[in-house]
């Protein structure tokens, strides 16, 4: 069993995959934006003309098998066309937050993704991941949500992050939030704080969704690590055996 966060990353082992836009209809500076939130990563993008296909489509592509496939109005509406301050300051209900199947697909693929100034879209991937876990736990309506934010005071000063756990809490989800305490968030909404200056409490952001015992709902997990300032090693999984053991670290290690 591992001792550490880090640890996780050691258990995925993903096969290689690859983005596939077929008959790209839309003007280059889509094919940028999409190309701008996987730079330098492992998932490589092509292009490909195929005669009586559907156009503007991506699919995801492993061991030469479609596994996966969105529209690139789908990428655009979901994530290419948004920044991470419309989830800060609430723009965007939870309801309407999607993560395109071609990029939920991508799960258990290790990314280092960089926030700004580095980069204004690679770590937008791990904000609407974690918004896509919160939205699974609220429509549970129960289970166990663990998420930590660097500093708590972020749960306060972000308007659509505090309306969001509001939501967690009164859906009747059991939310545990962990970070630096430089504020009580229990003092206004329904959560658990774990307080601590240890690197997890510092460095990790995860958000970790385990659904009620009696329902089957979706277990899901994002892990990632700042191990250099606002650059990211991260990952997320929804294979049920790895969820629960990231829980079960965090609840007996945090």
């Amino acid at each position: 069993m591992t001792d550490s966060l880090r640890g996780f990353f050691d258990e995925i082992d993903a096969p290689s995959r690859s983005l596939v836009v077929v008959n790209r209809t839309e003007p280059e500076p889509v094919r940028s934006l999409l190309d701008s939130l996987l730079e330098e990563q492992s998932v490589a993008i092509t292009e490909r003309d195929i005669p009586d296909t559907d156009s503007d489509v991506v699919i995801l592509v492993e061991d030469g098998e479609v596994i996966a496939r969105s529209t690139l109005d789908d990428l655009l509406d979901s994530v290419l066309l948004i920044n991470s301050d419309l989830f800060k300051t609430g723009a965007i209900d939870l309801d309407e937050v999607v993560l395109p199947d071609v990029l939920a697909r991508l799960d258990e693929v290790p990314f280092r993704l960089r926030g700004y100034p580095h980069s204004n879209k690679e770590k937008l991937l791990l904000v609407v991941v974690s918004r896509v876990i919160e939205r699974i736990a609220a429509e549970a309506g129960g289970g166990t949500l663990r998420a930590s934010f660097q500093r708590l005071s972020r749960i306060r000063d972000e308007r659509g992050t505090r309306k969001v756990y509001e939501a967690l809490g009164n859906a009747g989800v059991d939310v545990h939030v962990y970070g630096i305490g430089d504020a009580d968030p229990s003092a206004s909404l329904p959560v658990t704080v774990h307080r601590g200056r240890s690197y997890p409490y510092r460095r990790s952001w995860f958000v970790v969704f385990t659904p009620p015992e009696s329902d089957v709902g979706r277990p899901a997990a994002l892990v990632a690590l700042e191990d250099e300032p606002n650059v990211w090693d991260g990952f997320w999984t929804f294979r049920p055996e790895l969820v629960s053991r990231i829980d079960r670290h965090i609840a007996s290690a945090l």
